[in-house]
């Protein structure tokens, strides 16, 4: 038990540094010294994803949902995966239960239009995009209002620059700004211009949460 905290504290260690192969050396260790362990596949599903294996990251959270099956409206993690690895209908699918638990989720209804933007094209995902009331982050109602057609990118940014917060909360809206005026640009095919934001999100107003490893994740994607 003591070398498998050893383990999983290094393996932290090495995510927060973001050095993802490194964590995976140890997570691959212990998933194979406690196979019973459903959370380490949870765990290293994650990991896999932020280190651009979208198949590996797949097999480990649907491994985790075998058996926790109630947890797979939850789990938008695998959304997000499935977009990547290029599993359109099943990114559809998922986004589509995950509404059912998390109806005031602007993020939600983006990825959503995307995997159903690379289906049936814009216009399709725009009528399709789902309704969504409620969600207070700031600018995550004119992301909403941007992919129903009603306004700019511009007024996106406008939004995320409003007010007058904290320097650290005011470069979490641009990390978010950002993001979704590059997965914009990237539904509507002007993909330079879709990485010039992701750059600014994913380096520029860098955050060390979950959608701000997916910007890296995103822009090493699209540069390979």
């Amino acid at each position: 038990p003591g070398s498998h905290e050893a383990l999983i504290a290094r393996a932290d260690l090495n995510e927060r540094e973001g050095k993802f192969g490194k964590a995976l050396v140890d997570l691959d260790t212990l998933v194979k010294a406690l196979p019973g362990v459903d959370q380490l596949r949870q765990r290293r599903g994650v990991t896999r994803f932020f280190n651009g294996d979208m198949k590996g990251s797949i097999e480990d959270f649907d491994a985790y949902l075998e058996n926790n099956p109630a947890r797979e409206p939850h789990h938008w993690q695998r959304g997000l995966a499935y977009y990547y690895a290029g599993e359109f209908a099943k990114g559809v699918a998922q986004f589509e239960i995950h509404q059912d638990v998390n109806s005031n989720d602007v993020e939600n209804a983006v990825w959503h239009f995307l995997c159903v933007n690379r289906i049936k094209g814009f216009e399709a995902a725009q009528k399709s995009l789902i309704d969504i009331k409620g969600d207070g982050r700031v600018p995550m109602a004119q992301v909403q209002r941007l992919f129903a057609g009603d306004l700019e990118p511009k007024d996106v940014l406008d939004a995320a620059n409003a007010g007058d917060p904290s320097p650290d909360d005011l470069r979490n809206r641009l990390c978010y700004a950002h993001l979704y005026l590059g997965l914009y640009f990237e539904a509507k095919g002007a993909p330079k211009k879709s990485l010039e934001h992701i750059r600014k999100s994913a380096i520029d107003y860098a955050m060390p949460h979950y959608m701000g490893e997916v910007s890296r994740v995103h822009l090493r994607a699209r540069t390979k």
